[in-house]
């Protein structure tokens, strides 16, 4: 399996809002949402029209993120392009 050094930089964090952040702030919708483990912005996935969770990655640099969707449990490196089943 392969594996990156982003993974020491996951933080314990808390999700900021229920929904996309910049979504929220528009009024406009999603599909899928991401929460950064760097620092807890929640952004939508880029199945979703606006792509925040990618954005907050290039504006930020934080690379880590997991699935808010129910059920999910699996996690993503930006930098490294690497799924994890379980974050």
């Amino acid at each position: 399996m392969q594996s990156c050094e982003h993974v020491k930089q996951i933080q314990n964090v808390t999700p900021n809002t229920k929904g996309c952040e910049e979504c929220l702030q528009m009024g406009d919708r999603w599909v899928h949402l991401r929460v950064c483990l760097i620092c807890g912005h929640v952004g939508c996935c880029d199945s979703s029209k606006n792509k925040h969770a990618t954005k907050h990655y290039h504006a930020t640099g934080h690379p880590m993120v997991k699935s808010l969707e129910p059920g999910e449990v699996w996690g993503y490196c930006y930098a490294d392009d690497i799924f994890y089943e379980e974050i």
